[in-house]
């Protein structure tokens, strides 16, 4: 039997997201299509992330399911994402369950990391990590967990500095805003 991280692994997958994410990576996985389903759902994301219409979409109740469906395949479509991901995203989109599409290609790529013996690192920094800083990073987390670590960076300026780790549930807070915060509570608790 494998260890598992049972906190955070069962919660996730018992929420709705986890579900439809659980059932989309066994179809995948049956079908031999994990990692087509992969790049189409990281595609699905990169879009979400760049189109704050396409997101808006997405989470709102005002659109129907009709004019979801209608958008989303034509938009799908234009960008070359077919089979079990586009299937699942109609079906989505039928169930009324659209707005959760963000969550659930989360948890499916946690569970492709799984299967391949990694961990996801959410990694967010005060500026653009570079190749050699993410790798570092990545060495230095896989000697700390002892798998290897697929990292999910994004910028967050914010931050002033320094970095904000989250792997599962655990988060690893260096970053400079942080710190300052915590210098200053110290400073009014001795004044």
């Amino acid at each position: 039997m494998k260890a598992r991280d049972v906190a955070t692994e069962d919660q996730m997958m018992a929420s709705v997201p986890g579900r439809y994410a659980s059932a989309l990576f066994e179809l995948a996985q049956e079908q031999s299509q994990l990692q087509p389903v992969e790049n189409d759902l990281n595609s699905i994301q990169a879009m979400l992330d760049e189109s704050s219409d396409l997101m808006r979409m997405v989470r709102s109740p005002v659109f129907s399911a009709d004019d979801q469906l209608k958008a989303l395949d034509a938009l799908l479509g234009q960008a070359g994402i077919g089979g079990l991901a586009l299937n699942f995203v109609k079906l989505i989109v039928r169930n009324r369950r659209l707005f959760a599409l963000p969550d659930m290609i989360k948890a499916f790529r946690t569970l492709a990391a799984g299967a391949r013996g990694e961990v996801e690192a959410d990694v967010a920094s005060a500026t653009a990590l570079n190749d050699s800083q993410l790798q570092a990073l990545k060495e230095t987390l896989k000697a700390s967990i002892g798998k290897d670590v697929q990292i999910n960076a994004s910028v967050d300026p914010s931050l002033l500095g320094g970095l904000v780790v989250k792997v599962g549930s655990r988060m690893i807070d260096s970053s400079l805003r942080t710190k300052l915060s915590t210098l200053k509570l110290r400073m009014k608790e001795v004044g």
